[in-house]
């Protein structure tokens, strides 16, 4: 298999996971010191430090009821990226952002993970 074919199963494999609530999935697919950044100022974040801490960090972020819209799987020589649309609503705060979740391989497993988001702002505001 690829490099190209490598990264695109992992990113498959992390959207099914993450959807599907299968914690263990995604902890399989994550080095053991992997680390997640995300921006903004609210409870999810800043950077998680470890796999069980991303694992917490997904488990917290799907418990917001969040749909997880996988556009695309973008992959480069070494790296994948995810393109999502994320929407939820809780009360009154509603929550409609598109992002990127880059992440970084090693050794056929997700080392580090960035995301990039369209609306930091309404992020904050969700995720109290």
């Amino acid at each position: 298999m690829s490099q190209y074919e490598i990264a695109h199963q992992l990113g498959t494999r992390f959207h099914a996971f993450l959807t599907a609530g299968d914690w263990g999935g995604i902890r399989s697919l994550l080095t053991d010191d992997a680390t997640w950044t995300l921006p903004g100022d609210n409870t999810i974040s800043g950077t998680a430090e470890g796999a069980d801490a991303i694992v917490e960090r997904a488990k917290k972020i799907a418990s917001y009821g969040l749909r997880f819209e996988l556009l695309h799987i973008l992959v480069s020589r070494e790296n994948m990226a995810l393109s999502l649309h994320n929407t939820a609503r809780r009360d009154d705060a509603r929550l409609d952002e598109y992002l990127s979740t880059v992440c970084r391989l090693r050794d056929g497993k997700i080392a580090s993970i960035e995301t990039y988001l369209s609306d930091v702002p309404g992020m904050n505001a969700f995720f109290v």
